[in-house]
């Protein structure tokens, strides 16, 4: 493997000498002789059999394999340089940096960073809501926390957590709670539901596991936010969908109940970072997130 790399000095020389336009700058910046720089140029040409540069009155242009070479060759040095970098960081000197949406941050996540930092000292995190999505790039973040489903980002390396459970939820005080408690779920068909426009998709995904036709469902007053559309629901204003770990608190305080249950969406609670990075405290962080969410 890799033994048809070109030799790695002559293709540093290269490259600064492409880049710079000039030999001798080039043997200026990587402090070597001019002669070093010629002698290296020569070898890549020698062993591809076609010239790099050409002259043109005192100064050197690249030809189209010169034009090539360069651009795989800056490729290559840039992506050395990136991973070199990382692992020159020092993780326990630098925060790893969280995206998560606004409402797992708040509801979920934040209640639990005390037990977190107890259970791995040596993590310490940035922690940045989300609210309009994650490019493929995850700009900005070293990884982000997420439900969601295939087809994931190519860039990405996905770390499974636990499966997306989700069910309608709403108030005692609602005012029809004694009737839509004791009725089945086709009942959620005759209300205008709460619903959110960052997930659309819920309440259809909820009642097709129950046998039901989503084309019936009635919408009522739509919120930007989750966390909006379940204080709405806690103050007894309609029906929310969720998440089952992002009401588990307001059902077991009985500010929020779950007459039908909840339903698997074939959805995933996910650690995802980009490909390639190898930061040791993901699988830590991976492994506690999931045995947390398979907590009672």
């Amino acid at each position: 493997m890799f033994r048809d790399l070109p030799p790695l000095n002559a293709l540093r020389a290269f490259e600064a000498a492409a880049r710079l336009g000039s030999l001798s700058r080039a043997a200026a910046e990587l402090h070597v002789t001019h002669g070093a720089i010629s002698r290296h140029v020569r070898t890549l040409e020698q062993a591809l059999g076609q010239p790099l540069f050409q002259r043109e009155g005192r100064g050197l242009v690249l030809t189209s394999a010169g034009l090539r070479l360069r651009e795989t060759a800056q490729e290559c040095f840039a992506g050395l340089q990136a991973g070199w970098t990382r692992l020159q960081r020092r993780p326990r000197d630098t925060a790893l940096v969280l995206g998560c949406p606004g409402s797992l941050l708040a509801r979920w996540v934040i209640p639990r960073l005390e037990r977190l930092y107890q259970d791995l000292p040596g993590l310490r995190l940035h922690l940045s809501a989300q609210e309009s999505g994650f490019d493929p790039a995850l700009s900005g973040l070293d990884a982000a926390l997420l439900l969601g489903q295939a087809p994931w980002p190519s860039e990405w390396t996905v770390r499974p957590l636990a499966p997306e459970r989700i069910g309608p939820v709403l108030s005692p005080g609602h005012e029809a709670f004694a009737r839509l408690r004791d009725a089945g779920p086709e009942a959620l068909l005759a209300v205008p539901v709460l619903h959110t426009t960052s997930r659309p998709q819920a309440w259809d995904s909820w009642l097709r596991a129950q046998g039901l036709d989503p084309a019936r469902l009635r919408l009522g007053t739509g919120f930007d936010h989750l966390t909006y559309l379940l204080e709405a629901a806690a103050a007894g204003l309609g029906v929310a969908i969720a998440p089952q770990e992002l009401v588990q608190a307001d059902l077991d305080s009985g500010r929020l109940v779950a007459p039908w249950g909840f339903a698997s969406t074939g959805g995933q609670w996910a650690l995802c970072s980009l490909a390639g990075n190898c930061d040791p405290r993901l699988d830590a962080l991976a492994a506690w997130l999931q045995a947390a969410l398979r907590a009672p």
